[in-house]
């Protein structure tokens, strides 16, 4: 998508009428590191993507956007119209010109039909367990990391403080199934229309990251060795998803909010994997 060449070459060869934008750079802490490759990548290549999709009259669009962009936010659970922080990662930073991006065009152009969908945290794996997550080297993300120490890839699991403003000292996140993620993107695709729109996609339970932990255990019955860490730069104390807006609106119905579940499905990837 940074090549805008190429991407005019995909818009000539084929019959496009919407696009989701699912693609990114995301991983919280490698922003903090190396800002100016998020600040290129996220935004170089958003801003090339709509300027092909205008060419080519293509006004539908559908972003992947993140809760990153309420930052340390001051209530919980969040609504799409919570007052947003300055994101605290350059990550999150991304999204939020991306959104601002996203809502000046939709202003200046009222034939653009336009939403960001703002994910909180994905986990699973989808049920035939033919699609997951399994990233190269150590991940990121918790739920990865917790399946590669599971499977013995990785001999324990980092955790980034214990001294966090929340009730077990763990910070606090949103896990969605990937299932309902997914389905949140064909809805918003059905219900797109004229100007910028804002849906939150999560499940709208806070779990610390002890709890995941001991909830993996419980299910897959693998031990999870673990080591405290300091902080991670780019992470906040708790983020919870209001989802009423996406559930009225969109008609969004997440059918697996459950922990333990999401945990297995991960695992069941993992393992077959």
């Amino acid at each position: 998508m940074c090549d805008l060449e190429a991407l005019d070459h995909i818009f000539d060869s084929y019959n496009i009428t919407s696009v989701v934008h699912l693609a990114g750079l995301k991983a919280v802490g490698e922003s903090v590191k190396n800002p100016i490759k998020y600040y290129h990548n996220n935004l170089y290549c958003l801003i090339n993507l709509v300027e092909c999709m205008n060419t080519h009259s293509v006004k539908s669009l559908v972003l992947s956007s993140s809760a990153c962009v309420y930052g340390d936010p001051e209530e919980i659970p969040l609504k799409e119209t919570s007052a947003k922080q300055i994101p605290v990662s350059p990550y999150g930073k991304t999204k939020m010109m991306m959104e601002m991006i996203l809502e000046d065009l939709a202003k200046s152009d009222n034939s653009w039909e336009i939403i960001s969908l703002r994910y909180f945290n994905p986990i699973g794996a989808h049920p035939t367990y033919l699609l997951g997550e399994n990233p190269i080297g150590i991940p990121n993300n918790l739920m990865p990391y917790i399946a590669k120490v599971a499977a013995g890839e990785l001999e324990k699991l980092t955790i980034f403080g214990d001294d966090w403003d929340t009730p077990d000292g763990f910070g606090v996140r949103d896990y969605v199934h990937v299932v309902d993620l997914a389905e949140g993107h064909r809805l918003a695709l059905s219900h797109l229309r004229s100007g910028y729109q804002v849906y939150n996609l999560g499940g709208g339970v806070g779990y610390s990251v002890m709890e995941v932990v001991n909830a993996f255990q419980k299910v897959t019955g693998r031990d999870i060795p673990y080591v405290i860490s300091e902080r991670r730069g780019g992470d906040v104390n708790t983020l919870v998803a209001d989802t009423s807006k996406a559930i009225e609106e969109l008609g969004w119905n997440p059918q697996y909010s459950n922990i333990e579940q999401m945990c297995l499905d991960h695992w069941n990837y993992w393992k077959i994997h």
